[in-house]
């Protein structure tokens, strides 16, 4: 058996440095909540893929649909010779997401994928060049997804030029002083100096901004996008790709807000652990597309598509929605708990939506100036005492938790003591002599 450090030499001799990595482990295995290292030791894992595990780590319903796919096929490309798998899947899809209007879906292998195609559709659908974003939005690393994406470093320096006719809006966000009447004059000034509504193809957002900082969107500030977007036939994409399957508490987060978009991205949590994405909507603006005009090779893989199904049925059948919001309070107890402690001033705010939790760490309450410096302390800390835990936000001061919605309540409760003894531990040393 070799040790991590060991493997860790043989990273760093042959992959690629441009690849960052947040743990100092390698993993072995995997189980639900749990991973383990070459070594042994043993991680409770509060980060799942960074969204991809809402189902648990190699979850049986998964695992045994991935191997009776394997017995049929595992490749054929569906654009050749298509396979009753990905068409199950775009009915499941289809009569899951959010709008009371037809549906059709499609899919492709990554996140970044189903973005630069949404892009693809809106655009065709309007004949229009124009995209509005979100200050603090991700949507992936492909070009399209660095131009439409708000955060430079490391994401975006160095690779421009960018996609042009790309308009970034300040995304509603009270803990940071940015109001719903804000967000909106700035929409009225681009369309008085830059960019006229008739120009506009699609307006993409995430109902809770994942890698900006769990920003959870304003609701009158999406019912104002609605209208908008119908005044001057834009398409509304709403990026779901980590907020989707369960993770709020909803099959889509967009259920939590009382409008549907005309376009919705998916991804991560749905492959239960495959790469599998995909772009939902309605069925006259898919359609607008002519046969040949979208696709991929490894789109809708079988394999994916099969894993996808069995999350589908496990979250249905495991009453998973119920539970991620029971989960999700529970943890936000914890954090709210935390954030009350005048011992621990570091924990600047707390926000969530379902089981989609994160606390975001402070020089201190009053002036609510990030420090990611600290935050970095705590993940890091908590990593040696056995808790998988990652970052986000503009100023990599937010820390998310993104646990299985399937982790046991105790594994949970673990973790949390971990967190939080970890907050402690960094705060003590903050305030030791130098």
């Amino acid at each position: 058996m070799q040790s991590n450090l060991e493997i860790t030499k043989r990273r760093d001799a042959s992959v690629a440095r441009a690849v960052a990595f947040a743990s100092t482990f390698v993993a072995a295995r995997a189980e639900n909540a749990e991973i383990w290292d070459t070594e042994g030791n043993r991680y409770i894992d509060f980060c799942g893929g960074i969204g991809c595990q809402n189902t648990g780590h190699r979850h049986p319903a998964v695992i045994a649909a991935i191997e009776a796919q394997l017995q049929s096929l595992t490749h054929t490309c569906f654009q050749v010779t298509p396979y009753e798998g990905y068409i199950k899947l775009a009915e499941r899809i289809n009569a899951l997401a959010p709008g009371q209007f037809d549906k059709k879906s499609l899919f492709f292998s990554s996140g970044g994928e189903a973005i630069e195609n949404a892009i693809k559709i809106a655009r065709y659908y309007t004949r229009k060049p124009a995209i509005i974003t979100f200050t603090n939005g991700y949507h992936g690393r492909s070009y399209m997804g660095m131009g439409l994406s708000a955060r430079m470093t490391p994401f975006k320096i160095g690779f421009r030029p960018f996609p042009a006719e790309i308009y970034r809006i300040p995304f509603p966000d009270e803990f940071h002083g940015v109001s719903y009447d804000a967000a909106v004059k700035a929409i009225e000034t681009l369309f008085r100096s830059d960019a006229d509504p008739d120009s506009i193809g699609a307006v993409i957002f995430e109902p809770v901004q994942g890698e900006g900082g769990f920003n959870i969107a304003n609701a009158e500030f999406l019912q104002y996008l609605r209208k908008l977007c119908d005044r001057h036939n834009i398409v509304l994409i709403a990026d779901e790709i980590q907020t989707g399957f369960g993770r709020t508490g909803k099959m889509f987060a967009m259920e939590n807000f009382t409008i549907a978009p005309d376009l919705t991205c998916i991804g991560k949590s749905m492959g239960g652990g495959l790469p599998l994405s995909g772009v939902v909507g309605k069925a006259e603006v898919v359609d607008c597309v002519p046969p040949g005009g979208l696709g991929g090779t490894f789109g809708g893989n079988p394999l994916g598509c099969a894993a996808a199904l069995a999350v589908l049925e496990v979250i249905e059948s495991e009453g998973l929605l119920a539970r991620g919001l029971e989960l999700g309070k529970r943890i936000g107890n914890r954090l709210e708990a935390m954030a009350r402690r005048q011992d621990l001033p570091c924990v600047g705010d707390v926000r969530g939506l379902g089981c989609m939790n994160a606390i975001e760490i402070s020089k201190d309450r009053e002036t609510k100036v990030p420090d990611g410096g600290r935050a970095a302390e705590i993940i890091s800390t908590a990593l040696k005492n056995g808790l998988v835990l990652i970052s986000a936000g503009p100023e990599r001061n937010v820390i998310r938790i993104l646990v299985p919605l399937t982790a046991p309540f105790e594994l949970v409760d673990q973790g949390l003591d971990i967190l939080e003894s970890a907050i402690e531990e960094v705060m003590k040393q903050g305030t030791m002599p130098k």
